[in-house]
């Protein structure tokens, strides 16, 4: 795989650690932060409107949403509404777009503060930043709902939050090793495990109600509400390291293509400690109703740190902690994509730009475009360009042609032949 260079879509003025798209609007929604330490780092959320500009996806900023005192470190979102892990909290906001019907009026609501008090000082600060909370014929408006804390370990700290396929639940899993699901959006608790022994990596929410957990306690555990289905062994058909502890570090569910009822788990396995020769990480391909593992293939040797997949379930985005990204094809778990430390420093969050709402213009020409953050503050995208494909039509004419220049040509090399 050649080296290339990822584009630079935006740079933040603080750490990136989450990353969602909204297809309805074509907003792309980056936050993270530098936490309650005074260093002078901010904390927010910011919601960028993507647009194809000269046949080149663009994304400028259109709302700057301040946190305070809060990092965002986790996204989750349903509609209009965010879930955002901020520290041991889940905080729901609600964004809503709409065209202006004034500029006198745009500029006298854009200067009011969405949602709770802000500091003072900090609308200025932004607009001299060039972070404003609104462009020429849109504004944006966020609004903070509920928040409760989600963990509760020495430490604690929500580490993931995904909601359920009909938006109506979410789940969130931290440091604390329980797993606690909430209404949305009065986030009111309606169950509560223990799921593992120790921190909670990663958890997905299937559609049939069923939860999937991975833990730092190497185990990916599958439930019915609070109840035990089945642990997850991806060695049982794949490979055997007797000296070589692994351990799961995400999970999502994806779609089957081309198979309406079809539903897949994927899950990236890596090794528990690390190695002066680090052994390979892997990916592994589940049935999303019995839960075997269909298929497992290494993934490279970088130890892999986040894990997506597109909407219609055909691609998988990784990232690493040494900042390369990947695009892999889902069915076979081949590597379509890859650059060789595109951050150069672990990669926090991937997120695919959907395939309804505004996905198919905003993609143009391409297959499917991935976007990444990390640390580094920056939000890259990654372009796949169409595979070309030669129609079944022009195959059977140029096979129909070659045996008629085979038959032409012996016709000519031993006359009377036919």
């Amino acid at each position: 795989m050649g080296r290339r260079r990822a584009p630079e879509l935006y740079r933040a003025p603080f750490p990136l650690y989450a990353l969602q798209v909204d297809p309805s609007a074509g907003l792309l929604i980056a936050a993270g932060g530098g936490g309650a330490a005074k260093t002078g780092i901010k904390n927010g959320v910011h919601f960028l409107q993507l647009e194809q500009i000269n046949g080149r996806l663009s994304a400028s900023l259109l709302h700057s949403h301040d946190t305070e005192t809060r990092a965002t470190m986790n996204l989750a979102l349903a509609g209009d509404i965010l879930a955002a892990g901020q520290d041991a909290h889940c905080q729901l906001l609600r964004f809503q777009v709409h065209q202006q019907k004034g500029s006198n009026k745009a500029e006298k609501e854009g200067s009011k503060e969405q949602g709770p008090r802000q500091r003072k000082g900090a609308a200025a600060a932004e607009k001299k930043s060039g972070a404003e909370t609104q462009r020429e014929g849109l504004e944006l408006r966020v609004e903070n709902l509920q928040a409760v804390q989600t963990d509760f370990g020495p430490d604690p700290l929500q580490k993931v939050v995904c909601f359920n396929h009909d938006n109506t639940l979410l789940a969130t899993g931290g440091t604390d090793g329980h797993v606690r699901v909430w209404k949305v959006p009065s986030l009111e608790k309606v169950l509560e495990f223990k799921a593992h022994e120790g921190e909670i990596e990663d958890l997905a929410l299937g559609p049939d109600g069923k939860l999937v957990t991975v833990g730092r306690d190497l185990k990916a555990c599958v439930w019915q509400k609070d109840q035990l289905v089945v642990q997850l062994h991806w060695q049982e058909n794949g490979p055997t390291f007797s000296n070589t502890p692994y351990r799961y570090q995400a999970c999502r569910f994806g779609r089957v293509p081309d198979q309406p009822a079809g539903l897949r788990l994927f899950t990236v396995q890596i090794p528990h400690k690390r190695l002066r020769q680090p052994p390979p990480c892997y990916l592994t391909a589940w049935d999303g109703s019995t839960f075997l593992p269909l298929r497992t293939k290494p993934c490279g040797h970088e130890v892999i740190s986040c894990l997506n997949i597109s909407e219609s379930g055909t691609f998988l985005g990784l990232g690493t902690v040494t900042g390369s990204v990947a695009i892999y094809i889902a069915f076979s778990l081949q590597c379509l994509y890859y650059v060789r430390e595109a951050h150069g420093i672990v990669v926090t969050d991937v997120a695919f730009l959907p395939e309804k709402g505004r996905g198919p213009e905003l993609l143009g020409s391409h297959e499917t475009a991935l976007f990444s953050v990390a640390v580094d503050s920056r939000c890259q995208l990654h372009l796949l360009p169409s595979r070309r494909s030669v129609p079944v039509w022009l195959l059977l004419l140029l096979c129909v042609g070659l045996i008629v220049v085979t038959i032409l040509l012996l016709q000519s090399a031993f006359p009377g032949f036919l």
